[in-house]
């Protein structure tokens, strides 16, 4: 469903930055990570945006059947150094089709994981936590504290695992893999514990947190089995990582048209922003032995 602003003049890839970065300033993306412009005229109009999870040929695909003059995407695409862009290397190839599309690339990552409200907060309304949510990880440059990665929340009533797992399975998008699931299926769960993307580095903080299970992505082996062997631990839920990011993009479309609207004005802007159906999963088949 797009989001526009009700304005008439179309605005800069400058003006949509600024009203971007506003809500989702860089200062608060991790020392190691590549968020921003990637490529693309700040002078140029922008009457079309497209929100995706990856900056992959597939959603270039559709940011050009779409009509879009900017992609705005969760994951880098210049994460690593690069010594070339040449168009016969995946990466390369995506930046010469952009700018022979006049396509324009920004990434915004880990400082919309740690906004408030950030990746993490449309991952546990997804998934069915009301009322007020606070920080797994609190980030401790924020005077509030408010802002971190991971949220902790609860449901408006109890469930058991197997049906909240269920209604986690029905709230994000379907992948090939589904979601697997780690405790007993007959536990009561109440007090949840979340974090988009790739969130095993945080299973201390969720057993710290003392939550009845903890869904997060790219959960490996051993720290997941080492982890629900320990008494009292949460239960845990690993899911796609696109499917646990991929709620974040309708918020970021939401608080952009709020504050374009606000910031560039009547005879502004007229932007029409678009959040991507495309599945970036990496994973698009699974097979079992029968």
């Amino acid at each position: 469903m797009p989001v526009s602003t009700s304005t008439t003049h179309p605005a800069t890839l400058f003006d949509v930055v600024t009203a971007f970065e506003e809500v989702y300033p860089p200062s608060w993306a991790a020392s190691w990570d590549a968020v921003g412009l990637v490529c693309g005229d700040p002078e140029q109009p922008v009457e079309k945006i497209l929100f995706a999870v990856d900056p992959v040929d597939a959603v270039v695909d559709e940011a050009l059947t779409r009509g879009a003059d900017l992609i705005i995407t969760h994951h880098p695409l210049m994460l690593r150094g690069v010594t070339s862009v040449a168009a016969n290397t995946p990466k390369g190839r995506i930046v010469h089709r952009l700018i022979r599309s006049g396509v324009a690339l920004y990434t915004a990552h880990t400082n919309a994981d740690t906004a408030s409200p950030g990746v993490s907060d449309a991952l546990a309304r997804a998934v069915g936590l009301t009322g007020q949510l606070r920080p797994l990880d609190p980030d401790t440059t924020d005077p509030e504290g408010r802002r971190g990665i991971g949220r902790v929340g609860e449901l408006p009533a109890p469930l058991l695992l197997r049906d909240f797992a269920d209604q986690v399975a029905q709230g994000l998008p379907a992948t090939a893999a589904g979601i697997r699931v780690a405790g007993d299926p007959d536990r009561q769960i109440r007090t949840v514990a979340v974090s988009g993307g790739a969130g095993d580095s945080l299973l201390d903080a969720a057993r710290a947190a003392e939550v009845d299970v903890y869904v997060t992505s790219d959960l490996r082996h051993h720290p997941a089995s080492e982890f629900v062997e320990r008494p009292g631990a949460p239960a845990l839920i690993d899911t796609a990582h696109f499917a646990s990011e991929w709620p974040w993009l309708a918020d970021g479309a939401s608080h952009l048209g709020d504050v374009l609207g606000r910031s560039v004005g009547p005879n502004g802007a007229n932007v029409e922003i678009h959040v991507s159906t495309t599945v970036t999963d990496a994973w698009s088949q699974t097979f079992q032995h029968v």
